[in-house]
């Protein structure tokens, strides 16, 4: 193994948020053995390196964010990104109707530093996003701004990322309303690929994996990503650029770096994580992961680890430099 990739929450964290010193010290063990811990997360970079800064990881390693719309070092170095178009942002929230009203934009305004500026996120109304999100909303109170249209906000660029949250239910209605359009993609059992891999002279590495993946609709401009959790009836549709995932990202990086992708161990708990867990040589899903999702594990041969309050992905980097989990 020589990349491990790893989801945040229901993952790498615990239940109250934070990274246990078992599993630290596991990410610590597996950088001393050469192997590159990869980051890869539904957070967008600011909100992740709240809780990853000052574990002592190595700043040179990649985070992955926003669901593989940014791919930043830990040490905030810009190294792909990937801007969701004016126009598409705009006619999607036309699209959306009422579902608008659980809506929130992610900008990328990272700072030199890695913090966020005022303006990174942007709402039209607050009211059914503090029904369902109340404690993020306020842990990230300093970021947003409202603006009313919410369309005003998305003619000064940089748009990352649209999020819809609320009840399972409703949020599955939301994400049937998108899919009404051709121009909308979920992501789901494969990852979507993009037209071309960006490094041309490694792109044979990762060409029969990403050829057996099927290309995104002809016309698609945005693709969905779903985390449910199912325990607190909460839902979370991020709405990314077509061609945009956790898995594609990792493989670029992966890239970049030499690595192939037989030599990448991941690790996740969602459905956001399944390009993830099909781009690399290894996918471990977590046993907090939804039932269902468990179940299309097994039928894939995934192995399934503990759960995120057992260490589960201390356990998985013992089993890598054991020898004992399979292939490694």
């Amino acid at each position: 193994m020589r990349m491990l990739a790893l989801d945040m929450d229901g993952t790498l964290l615990g239940l109250d948020g934070q990274v246990s010193r078992r599993n630290l010290a596991a990410l610590e063990a597996a950088e001393r053995a050469g192997v590159e811990v990869v980051i890869a997360t539904g957070r967008r970079h600011s909100y992740a390196m709240r809780v990853l800064r000052g574990l002592g990881l190595n700043e040179e390693n990649a985070l992955i964010s926003s669901n593989g719309a940014v791919t930043r070092t830990l040490g905030a170095k810009l190294l792909e990104r990937t801007l969701l178009p004016g126009p598409t942002a705009e006619w999607l929230c036309g699209h959306l109707g009422e579902y608008r009203r659980s809506l929130l934009l992610t900008f990328d305004r990272v700072m030199p530093d890695g913090d966020d500026a005022r303006g990174a996120l942007v709402v039209e109304e607050m009211e059914e996003l503090n029904g369902s999100i109340a404690r993020w909303m306020a842990a990230n109170a300093q970021y947003i701004e409202k603006v009313v249209p919410i369309e005003r906000a998305i003619e000064s660029g940089g748009l990352i990322q649209m999020m819809l949250t609320g009840p399972v239910e409703k949020m599955r209605q939301a994400e049937a309303r998108l899919l009404e359009s051709p121009k909308v993609s979920a992501v789901g059992l494969t990852p979507l690929r993009k037209d071309e891999v960006r490094d041309e002279q490694r792109a044979e590495e990762t060409t029969e994996r990403m050829q057996a993946v099927p290309q995104a609709a002809e016309n698609a401009e945005a693709a969905l990503h779903r985390t449910e959790y199912p325990e607190r009836d909460l839902s979370i549709v991020d709405i990314l650029p077509a061609g945009c995932s956790k898995g594609l990202a990792l493989l670029q990086l992966a890239a970049d770096r030499g690595v192939k992708p037989e030599e990448i161990v991941a690790v996740g708990d969602n459905w956001n994580d399944i390009s993830m867990l099909e781009a690399a040589g290894h996918a471990v899903l977590m046993a907090n992961a939804p039932e269902d999702l468990k179940s299309i594990a097994e039928g894939r041969g995934w192995m399934i680890g503990r759960r995120n309050d057992q260490d589960g992905v201390a356990e998985v980097v013992a089993m890598v430099l054991d020898g004992a989990l399979r292939g490694v």
